[in-house]
């Protein structure tokens, strides 16, 4: 037992020498990435400045669906006697987080392109202001994405299925509120925020996008609504459908940055899914229908109906081939 034990503890003391080897190494790769914080090959964030929080911006996305859809996000009883004391707790803090993360942004920016003093702070309050003061609208606007889910998928069994459960809709909802901070020239936490809701649901909105009044997209996976694109009210789009932008060359993307790139759908198109439509000069004309897998890069007139010939199918069964389809096969057993 004592060989034994001896044995035991020199083995210890070989692997303590051999980890104390190996954590002598760890100071100079800290010394190579410290300098690879002073090369132009490498990004970084280094500086007295922080700049905003990918974290808290996810953290003002939940306050926000507790205010947008009052009750259905928390734990506790929301009722008529404590309801002005939680949208009061809610909203004050709401712009409090909104406001320093906006000031955080916009300094960024500045110190970034070395632009004059813009007094981030005071612009942060004021735009987390005019924010909070949208709340109530963008409350009505998500009512009508609500009812037009409803509306228009005969498997939603009420409201509340489609606010919890959704994918669409949060995407939707996510999508309103970066639009909102987004025409306010709120620089990268528009993008953080529909960029989140991307990696949640697999839909793809960009936060320029213009899109009107009771907007569904069922199912959602694979949606993609490029940055220039504009959408009409009522329109309806299934999975996989993409509104995007014409494939240039590199050294055409500074001319483009700033044009339409991207398709306009006008009121009452359905877009089923598959379908691929691109090109900023694309209009799809009102009441439309797209059907699956098609793609477009023209225009359509208003009360088109755009759907791939129907390819030749072959069925099989266990002996033969049936170029006809079950039909046929009906036809020989007869």
């Amino acid at each position: 037992m004592a060989f034994i034990k001896k044995r035991a503890d020199d083995l210890c003391q070989t692997e303590i020498v051999h980890t104390s080897e190996f954590r002598a190494e760890i100071p100079q790769v800290v010394e190579e990435l410290v300098r690879s914080c002073n090369r132009v090959d490498s990004f970084d964030h280094i500086g007295p400045e922080p700049i905003s929080s990918r974290d808290v911006i996810i953290d003002i996305l939940t306050r926000l669906r507790r205010i947008l859809y009052p009750g259905y996000f928390i734990d506790s009883r929301v009722d008529q006697t404590n309801l002005s004391y939680y949208f009061g707790q809610e909203v004050t803090a709401l712009f409090e987080i909104l406001a320093e993360q906006i000031m955080l942004a916009i300094r960024h920016e500045c110190l970034r392109h070395k632009l004059p003093c813009t007094h981030c702070e005071e612009r942060g309050q004021q735009i987390a202001l005019t924010f909070i003061r949208a709340l109530p609208p963008l409350r009505v606007a998500l009512a009508k994405d609500v009812r037009a889910s409803y509306e228009d998928d005969p498997a939603a069994k009420g409201y509340d299925e489609i606010i919890f459960s959704y994918p669409g809709l949060y995407a939707i909802t996510v999508y309103r509120v970066a639009n909102a901070l987004h025409e306010q020239r709120v620089p990268l936490i528009p993008r953080i925020m529909t960029e989140y809701a991307h990696s949640l649901t697999g839909i793809d909105i960009h936060p320029a996008a213009h899109i009107g009044e009771g907007f569904f997209i069922d199912h959602g996976t694979g949606v993609v609504i490029g940055e220039t694109t504009e959408i009409g009210n009522r329109v309806r789009l299934y999975q996989g459908v993409t509104l995007g932008a014409l494939s240039v060359p590199s050294n055409a993307v500074e001319k483009l940055r700033n044009r339409k790139r991207h398709p306009t759908i006008e009121d009452d198109v359905i877009i089923y899914s598959g379908s691929t439509i691109l090109g900023g000069q694309t209009v799809i004309g009102a009441r439309s229908v797209i059907g699956g897998n098609v793609w477009l890069t023209e225009s359509v007139p208003p009360d088109s109906k755009i759907f791939l010939k129907k390819p030749p199918m072959i069925y099989k069964s266990k002996n033969r081939v049936l170029k006809n389809g079950p039909a046929k096969k009906r036809q020989a057993k007869g």
